[in-house]
């Protein structure tokens, strides 16, 4: 029993000392962090601000609004994560989206997922508003663009150093001919050494 107390007690001291090394700092969003060597945040706003400003300046655009008269819109579809880590491609497609508006040069609509939601909420409108408040069906704007993509990676060790090369390849694609109208790549590279 004593022997068990004792032991008790070293492992709270090591616990609670380990917890007191602990320290924790609020950074600058834009500060560029990499603890792990994975892809991060600071990976994806790159890529993002970067591929968001070569997409804005190609032809597609002008050639669109010649024949149509209006800004195109867009949807941002799937981007597949096919890479060895776990990556949320969703940091990645909001951050594309809030350049896409916040440049004003095309419109974004809303993804497959977030429709369904307004379209719920539309439908309980019709039901539940009153009639000068609730909203109509088939008022939604069709998207003339889809961009879909795909991050790939491949990773090179020895002993104590790696390096991991991304690769991030979109296309943005006419919804009614298929027509791909842009196609952007983006490569980071990294090297880690432990």
């Amino acid at each position: 029993m004593k022997k068990l107390l004792i032991v008790m007690s070293i492992a709270g001291i090591l616990v609670s000392s380990s917890c007191g090394n602990r320290k924790i700092e609020r950074v600058d969003p834009n500060t560029q962090t990499d603890i792990s060597g994975r892809w991060n945040d600071t990976d994806s706003k790159l890529v993002a601000e970067e591929m968001t400003k070569d997409v804005l300046t190609r032809a597609w655009i002008a050639n669109f609004e010649k024949t149509h008269n209006r800004k195109p819109v867009v949807i941002i579809g799937s981007i597949r994560n096919k890479t060895s880590e776990y990556i949320d491609a969703t940091m990645f497609i909001k951050n594309m989206e809030v350049a896409f508006i916040n440049e004003g040069r095309v419109s974004v609509v809303q993804s497959a997922d977030e429709r369904n939601q307004l379209r719920e909420e539309r439908n309980d409108q019709q039901t539940f508003a009153s009639e000068e408040s609730k909203k109509k069906w088939g008022k939604e704007k069709g998207a003339d663009f889809m961009m879909n993509g795909v991050i790939t990676s491949i990773t090179d060790e020895y002993k104590n150093r790696k390096s991991v090369a991304y690769q991030v390849n979109l296309e943005l694609s006419d919804l009614e001919s298929n027509e791909k109208v842009w196609i952007g790549q983006k490569q980071i590279k990294k090297l880690v050494k432990n």
